[in-house]
């Protein structure tokens, strides 16, 4: 089992304690809840992610080539989503993070069902931009 599987199964096995999707909920609202704070400078167009309803901002940096995630969004769920795109995909090698499949993740810890259209959409074009950024560094 590689470690990407292992962080992936420990992700779900920490959902898997929820007994219904309304806890998974909280649990993603405090993730979010948890994020550090972007920099003042950082809440900026070149961060915004495009196709979102919500406002949400990501920050993509190369660190000794892993991908480091940082963002921050107006809205509770969608700021528990950034948490968990930043979880799936931090610190990982572009190769691990274009190997991940967040649709796969998110129906094992049992929220895929349970997004908005506008969510799912939003998640959507924070992936996109999450891969686009490990795309040009692989």
């Amino acid at each position: 089992m590689t470690q990407l599987e292992s962080d992936i199964d420990a992700l779900v096995d920490e959902f898997d304690l929820m007994d219904d999707w309304e806890q998974r909920y909280r649990y993603l609202i405090e993730m979010g809840q948890a994020l550090a704070p972007l920099g003042e400078t950082e809440y900026c167009d070149a961060n915004k992610v495009k196709g979102c309803v919500s406002q949400v901002w990501l920050v993509l940096d190369d660190q000794d080539g892993r991908l480091i995630v940082r963002g921050d969004s107006d809205a509770h769920i969608v700021k528990g989503l950034v948490a968990l795109m930043e979880r799936l995909y931090s610190g990982r090698s572009p190769q691990d993070a274009l190997s991940i499949d967040p649709k796969a993740v998110l129906g094992r810890i049992g929220l895929a069902e349970h997004l908005s259209p506008q969510r799912s959409n939003g998640l959507a074009s924070m992936v996109q931009r999450i891969r686009a950024e490990a795309q040009a560094a692989a």
